[in-house]
């Protein structure tokens, strides 16, 4: 009679190592396959060698021991970069996060036109991003015919060059812009499935409009917010179309992230050994980023159903 119940807890203790092992296996794939690739490209190796295209058996011994070499290297040459990881990620997603709540805030009462306007709300996400910076570039922040120069000229603030003289300030103007729209429809999403009785008794017990925000409704819209915050972290993390639009990468590296740097290590520095490197550390910061999200996600999900 004990059997059934062994083996059922024997399981659900092996699945979690067995979904450790697969995930673990798939990083070494992935993470031994770039860094060998990356060596016999390289010319860590004969021409002859690298000529085959892979040559994986004769790089093996010299990718573990050699290619930590490149990552050594990587670490030493970022060391400029965390502040603007830091500016894109945080400025980006908090801003455009807040911004969508109070966009989703206001669709979610009923207005005349509220189908146009959202319609109008969600069309910068629809853009494709190179469009989008090259817009923000020619018609918005253009410092002799654009529309930000039209409308602050004539208080006294017009002819700035923002794109030369705040660039980091432009990106991240094209990218709240874009990303808006994004966190407006799960918040919206959220805002939609919430029960609309629980509100109604709270009005009927004297409950204020922020106080109804604040106990029922933030605490409810809680998982899209996270939800929002973390697939806008992992898509920021990636921008690329906006930078290189609009400064470059520039002054300098002032707006240099890590895909833009990547595509300068293998562009125009022809170094396929650190670029490889580079993408080798960025796609593990991004499943680390998202594996503590999803966790805080499922964690606060498994608690509500327990509650409820």
């Amino acid at each position: 009679s004990l059997t059934v119940p062994l083996m059922s807890a024997m399981g659900s203790t092996r699945q979690p190592v067995l979904a450790l092992l697969l995930m673990l296996a798939a990083l070494v794939i992935v993470t031994g396959y770039t860094s060998i690739n990356a060596i016999v490209k390289a010319e860590l190796f004969p021409t002859n060698v690298r000529a085959l295209g892979v040559g994986l058996p004769y790089a093996l011994t010299v990718a573990i021991f050699g290619g930590s070499s490149e990552y050594f290297a990587l670490w030493l040459k970022e060391a400029g970069h965390e502040q603007v990881f830091f500016y894109y990620v945080a400025g980006c997603v908090l801003v455009s996060l807040v911004l969508g709540i109070a966009l989703a805030l206001l669709l979610d009462r009923p207005f005349f036109g509220r189908g146009v306007v959202r319609t109008m709300l969600i069309t910068p996400f629809l853009i494709m991003p190179v469009a989008s910076a090259l817009l923000w570039k020619t018609s918005m922040l253009n410092p002799t015919y654009g529309l930000v120069d039209a409308v602050l000229g004539p208080i006294g603030l017009g002819g700035i060059d923002w794109v030369g003289q705040y660039p980091m300030t432009s990106v991240l103007i094209a990218l709240v812009w874009r990303w808006t729209p994004f966190m407006m429809l799960i918040v919206l999403a959220g805002l939609q499935s919430q029960p609309r009785d629980v509100l109604e008794a709270a009005k009927v017990d004297g409950a204020t409009a922020w106080q109804a925000f604040r106990y029922l409704t933030l605490p409810f819209l809680r998982r899209y917010i996270q939800l929002a915050g973390l697939l806008g972290s992992i898509y920021v993390v990636n921008t690329f179309d906006e930078i290189f639009m609009l400064t470059q990468g520039g002054p300098g590296i002032a707006t240099t992230n890590l895909p833009y740097y990547l595509y300068q290590r293998v562009f125009q520095g022809f170094d396929v050994g650190q670029a490889a490197a580079l993408g080798v550390v960025v796609v593990i910061l991004t499943i680390i980023v998202a594996t503590f999200a999803l966790r805080a996600i499922f964690t606060a999900v498994s608690g509500r159903e327990v509650s409820e």
